[in-house]
């Protein structure tokens, strides 16, 4: 991936950078006690505020700033980007810890962004450990969110723990921040906005084997509540069955789903591949009696959608092609149905190619794997969006390899994790400068 270093500050200092990279390295273990910490808290959505009374402490006890803030939503209503919650919750907080040189900053500011919550587990019993309880096993650890995205807040973690190890220190202003509703609205990187967050770049640790992110798709989350006609098992052909009135509707979105990843409707972004555009028909929940004919089901989908897709138009597009199912299936008739949105309402993204944060991470990734990084046009969405949309900051994702990121046995690679963790330590010293360490 060819990408102009000219807009770089200069390289950094070979003696320097060789002892920056042997200080994370001597750090690994240190960063596999970070990451299994966290790990063991289950922050699921709603339940971060254990995780971020944690991160809270350990940026206070690496000297630095803390602000820690709630997400009032009717601040954030009135913000482009914003997503109805799709909970309700308690002690919703960002943690964002900040550095400040000694003086006027030598080089650029930085923000490193990670979400500390995590998906649900699905069902326990297919683990083949608890979850939350992490294990390391041939070079890999296990256990929800360690992959998505908890190794990537431990790197950049002992990456900036291992520049003031050899007797140096940023010489501009850092921001490192642990946000909350990656997965399901946006509204914590938003809630970094609303507070007067911006810097020269960020860079997101997302778990995706480190390539560089160019792209991503939008993301929205609608609701289908379905109802239908009771009757008694005797005579079913009394009834309408909601939940597979709710199937039939479902496979009518398919169909807009199909036109959305045709050849001629593609973004370019997305030009090679086949099926860029997913929809996922994720919880479903109906009926009352087995021996009744159910009347009602609810199903909730995640709908992808391309960058420079508003997200009004792909729901009134979804909204549409609900009609028009309900109006030509004849196995709907006399069904009636409801449309709701909560959770992401997310526009998708191009990352502009020419700036210098995505030759930064490229070149840093060149030094520590001898490779030349891949570009990724994600098929999923990242708080990447709301920098490079709202935030007048350019973003893109570079984190460590994962495996079943949302799914059983989530687990990350530990040699992954250490090369990322210098990538993102040579990133910090080449974009912010460094200032020997104040004593």
């Amino acid at each position: 991936m060819p990408l102009d270093p000219s807009a770089l500050p200069p390289p950094l200092d070979p003696a320097l950078e060789a002892d920056l990279r042997a200080a994370c390295d001597a750090m690994q273990p240190r960063l596999v006690d970070l990451l299994s910490t966290l790990v063991r808290f289950p922050s699921l959505m709603g339940a971060e505020a254990p995780a971020q009374d944690f991160m809270e402490g350990l940026f206070r006890s690496m000297g630095l700033a803390v602000d820690r803030f709630d997400m009032p939503d009717a601040q954030l209503a009135s913000m482009p980007g914003y997503a109805p919650p799709a909970l309700a919750t308690q002690r919703h907080d960002n943690v964002v810890a900040a550095w400040t040189p000694r003086g006027p900053a030598q080089g650029r500011s930085l923000i490193f962004n990670g979400h500390i919550d995590v998906v649900p587990i699905g069902a326990e019993a297919l683990w083949t450990a608890p979850p939350f309880d992490p294990v390391v096993r041939d070079g890999r650890l296990y256990g929800r969110g360690g992959g998505d995205m908890k190794a990537g807040i431990a790197a950049y973690v002992i990456a900036f723990e291992a520049l003031r190890a050899i007797g140096r220190q940023p010489a501009s202003p850092v921001w490192l921040q642990s946000v909350v509703e990656e997965e399901c609205t946006g509204n914590g990187a938003l809630a970094c906005l609303a507070r007067g967050y911006r810097a020269d770049a960020a860079i997101i640790p997302e778990p995706f084997a480190h390539t560089l992110m160019t792209a991503q798709v939008g993301v929205v989350w609608v609701s289908v509540d379905v109802y239908g006609r009771p009757a008694h098992v005797l005579d079913v052909k009394q009834g309408i069955n909601a939940i597979e009135a709710a199937f039939a509707l479902y496979r009518g979105l398919e169909s807009l789903r199909d036109e959305w990843n045709a050849p001629a409707c593609r973004h370019h972004a997305y030009a090679h591949l086949d099926t860029p555009i997913t929809f996922n028909l994720g919880r479903i929940h109906g009926g009352e009696w087995a021996s009744s004919v159910p009347t009602q089901c609810s199903m909730e989908i995640r709908c992808g959608l391309y960058p420079g897709v508003r997200v009004d138009d792909a729901k009134a597009q979804i909204v549409e092609r609900l009609a028009r199912t309900a109006r030509t299936d004849a196995s709907l008739a006399g069904v009636r149905y409801g449309v709701r949105w909560s959770g992401f309402h997310s526009e998708g993204c191009v990352i502009d190619a020419d700036a210098p944060v995505l030759a930064l991470v490229a070149d840093a990734h060149r030094r520590v794997t001898g490779t030349e990084v891949q570009p990724l046009a994600s098929t999923a969405t990242t708080d990447a969006r709301v920098f490079n949309l709202y935030g007048e900051t350019p973003a893109t994702c570079y984190g460590p390899e994962a495996t079943h990121i949302h799914g059983i046995d989530e687990s990350v690679s530990l040699e992954s994790t250490r090369q990322v963790t210098q990538v993102l330590a040579l990133c910090l010293a080449r974009w912010c400068g460094t200032e020997p360490l104040a004593r």
